[in-house]
C-alpha cells in the first residue's frame, strides 16, 4: 500500500513538474515572439512625444554627455536635488532636439515622478534653449478614474509654451505664467506632475545648460 502511495505521489510530482516545465516553456516563446513588437511599440511612443513636446525639431539625438547611474540607468541629479524636494523625480533619457542644419534648438527631458496617488507618473517635457517650456506629454499615468487621471485635460495643457524658472500649483485660479490650477480633488497628482516638471527644469539649467551641453 504504502510503495502504491509513493508511486502515485511520485507520479503526480513528474506530472506537476512537466506542466510547469511546458509552461515555463510556453511563456518564454511567447516572450521571445512579442519581445521586439513592443520594443517598437515603445520607441514609435517615446518618437511621437518627442515631436509633441518639439514640433519644430528635425531630429532628435540622445544626449551621451550626461553623467549616468549604472545601476538604474537614470541620470546622475545635481547636489541640490534633495534639498529642493526632488528625491522622489528620477531623470531618464535626454534627447537633444535639433534643427535640419543639426543646431540644437533645446532638450527633451524623460521625467519619473515616484510620488503619484497610484504610483509612477512618466512624462517627456521639451524645454527650448532660453528655458521656455513647449510642453509636456505623459507616457504612463495610473491614478484615480475622474480624478488624478485628469492629468492629460486639466494639467498638460497648462504647461504649454511657459517660460517660468519653477511652477507652483493653486486651488484659487492661476493668475501667472508660473501658476498651474491644481485637479479639483487630485491635489497628490497635481503635486506630482508640477513637482516633476520642475525637477526637469533645474536639470535642465544645472546640467544641461551650465554643464556645457547646451553648446553642441
Amino acid at each position: 500500500m504504502n510503495n502504491g502511495k509513493e508511486n502515485s505521489m511520485i507520479r503526480d510530482a513528474l506530472i506537476l513538474f512537466a506542466i510547469t516545465l511546458i509552461a515555463g516553456l510556453v511563456l518564454g516563446a511567447v516572450y521571445q515572439v512579442t519581445k521586439e513588437p513592443i520594443a517598437v511599440q515603445k520607441e514609435k511612443a517615446k518618437q511621437q512625444a518627442c515631436t509633441e513636446v518639439f514640433q519644430d525639431a528635425a531630429s532628435f539625438e540622445a544626449v551621451e554627455s550626461t553623467a549616468k547611474d549604472e545601476s538604474s540607468g537614470n541620470q546622475v541629479v545635481p547636489d541640490s536635488w534633495a534639498e529642493l524636494g526632488f528625491e522622489g523625480v528620477d531623470i531618464g533619457e535626454v534627447m537633444a532636439a535639433k534643427d535640419g542644419s543639426g543646431s540644437v534648438l533645446g532638450y527633451v527631458i524623460t521625467v519619473n515622478d515616484h510620488e503619484g496617488y497610484g504610483g509612477d507618473i512618466e512624462f517627456m517635457m521639451g524645454v527650448r534653449s532660453d528655458g521656455t517650456l513647449n510642453g509636456i506629454s505623459l507616457l504612463s499615468i495610473s491614478e484615480t478614474a475622474g480624478l488624478g487621471m485628469r492629468a492629460e485635460e486639466v494639467l498638460k495643457p497648462q504647461f504649454t509654451n511657459k517660460n517660468a524658472e519653477s511652477f507652483e500649483y493653486v486651488k484659487t485660479g492661476a493668475a501667472g505664467d508660473n501658476q498651474i490650477d491644481a485637479i479639483s480633488g487630485a491635489t497628490i497628482t497635481t503635486h506630482a506632475v508640477t513637482n516633476g516638471v520642475n525637477a526637469g527644469l533645474h536639470y535642465f539649467r544645472e546640467i544641461l545648460m551650465e554643464g556645457g551641453s547646451g553648446n553642441e
